[in-house]
């Protein structure tokens, strides 16, 4: 009879012996609030879409965590002197998801998908000033501008590449050529996405998939991070980090946004046509009190820019209707010719419940200065829909920025812009945009855009409230992770599990 001790000896040394699973074969778990309403990178550019979108999906460059234009699929770029010629040499062994390799014509469709009217996508108005782009060799790829355009490489971090033959069917399975490739999608309970062998970084990205599982319940998702199972919560609000900041085994990591939270108003809807009644939105706001009932006071008052852009940013101070005054924002409404309160309804993104809480305050001050604001709370899809549409007469939601100011203004602001739902146009803004856009003097651009700012502060078709402080919870477990003030993702290519 075999000696059982000996068995047990030889079992051990054989358990000794296997290799430790490899960090890259886990899994890590990430709870979110909101189910994307579609995966198409190119149509859908929601928060909660872009958040998984930025691993699955690349551009020709990339923006770091310093808000800085680093190279993307393109492995390097020249730019001609006269600025309007831009050669881009793709990375070698560069793979779409399918396992095709990416080769400039995919780069050229990309670019002519975003641009083509029938997409419908809210980033074209960023890329109207590419005149052609052509291929150069196997791996390069020309873009010739009609003009120059001081933001293109920053902006171009946006325009994912894709796949044409996928094209069709991207809002549901998205074929990149990001570190992660789409696996499954069970709706309003997960997204999974697994590690792409073909990804171009060696060794990249470490962990074996990502699984986001769509939490609706802020509690759940507290309770899953606190008892591990869930091990990151991406872009959280103050409530829910005070929640957090207590727990065993638990990080909280922030960053300054450069999204804020507006009120948005349709300018083509008398009287809101007329700057006096914008201007009394302005007035009626008192952005301190905001911040400290919706935001915990984990934010700031916000101005047309975020604070996040050092540069560019002017002071709120800057702006005079910044200063709340609700017997100013009543006879701003008298002036424009309003008499009685001023009814008007708006709608609320109420996937968002920060946003829920800053529509509740934001009623409550409009109404004490000459306003009878009613809340529209609508689920993303609808808002998304009606935003699309123009078909409101104001709304309180999220907008997104980036690393120049071009990206919170040309396309939302300037006439015939792809995100200017508000029918807003403004000839003397215009010319702004377009000469800030064209310059390469960075002192040049900077008088422009304080000129742009302080035409927009007080009388565009947004009231700009806050740019919050963004918080991001992770197990201790989770390592080589940070948030980015971008919302992105991008960090999880080199990020792994230590347990």
């Amino acid at each position: 009879m075999t000696d059982r001790r000996a068995l047990a000896g030889m079992a051990a040394l054989a358990i000794c012996a296997l290799p430790l699973a490899p960090a890259r074969a886990q899994v890590l778990e990430i709870a979110t609030d909101q189910s994307p309403v579609g995966l198409d990178p190119h149509i859908a550019t929601a928060f909660s879409t872009a958040m998984i979108n930025s691993v699955i999906y690349e551009g020709l460059t990339a923006i770091d965590r310093d808000l800085r234009t680093v190279p993307g699929l393109a492995e390097s770029w020249t730019v001609s002197a006269d600025g309007l010629t831009y050669d881009f040499k793709l990375r070698p062994g560069a793979t779409f998801h399918n396992g095709r390799a990416v080769t400039p014509a995919d780069v050229i469709a990309s670019i002519a998908r975003v641009r083509d009217p029938k997409t419908a996508s809210p980033l074209a108005s960023r890329f109207t000033v590419i005149k052609s782009v052509e291929p150069v060799g196997a791996d390069g790829v020309r873009m010739v501008l009609d003009t120059p355009s001081a933001p293109l490489l920053a902006q171009l971090a946006v325009l994912a590449i894709v796949a044409p033959e996928a094209s069709a069917e991207l809002a549901r399975k998205p074929v990149g050529t990001g570190p992660f490739r789409f696996q499954a999608w069970v709706p309003d309970t997960y997204i999974a996405l697994e590690r792409s062998p073909g990804f171009w970084a060696k060794g990249l990205p470490i962990l074996g998939g990502l699984k986001f599982n769509i939490v609706p319940e802020a509690a759940t998702r507290q309770l899953g991070l606190a008892g591990g199972t869930y091990a990151l919560l991406p872009a959280i609000d103050a409530a829910t980090a005070a929640m957090l900041a207590d727990k065993p085994d638990v990080q909280l990591m922030e960053v300054q946004d450069l999204a804020y939270s507006l009120i948005g108003i349709n300018v083509s809807k008398p009287p809101f046509d007329k700057p006096a009644v914008r201007e009394a939105f302005n007035l009626a706001i008192d952005r301190s009190e905001l911040v400290q009932a919706a935001y915990f006071g984990r934010a700031v008052p916000g101005g047309p820019l975020s604070p996040a852009l050092k540069e560019w940013a002017l002071p709120n101070t800057a702006f005079p209707c910044y200063t709340p005054d609700p017997v100013a924002a009543m006879k701003k409404l008298a002036e424009a010719g309003v008499t009685g309160k001023l009814k008007l309804t708006l709608n609320v993104l109420g996937s968002v419940q920060q946003v829920v809480d800053v529509a509740q305050v934001v009623q409550a001050q409009l109404n004490k200065a000459g306003f009878d604001a009613q809340l529209n709370v609508q689920e993303a899809g609808r808002f998304i829909a009606d935003w699309r549409a123009s078909n409101f007469e104001a709304f309180v939601s999220l907008n997104g920025g980036g690393p120049d100011p071009d990206d919170y203004f040309g396309r939302t602001y300037q006439t015939g812009g792809a995100t200017n739902v508000f029918k807003y146009s403004n000839p003397a803004l215009d010319k702004l945009l377009i000469d800030a856009r064209a310059s390469s003097d960075q002192a040049a651009r900077k008088r422009m855009y304080d000129e742009a700012q302080k035409i927009l502060a007080c009388t565009g078709p947004t009231v700009n409230l806050a740019y919050a402080t963004v918080f991001t919870a992770v197990r201790a477990e989770l390592k080589d992770f940070y948030p980015m003030a971008t919302r992105s993702l991008r960090a999880l290519r080199e990020a792994k599990l230590a347990k």
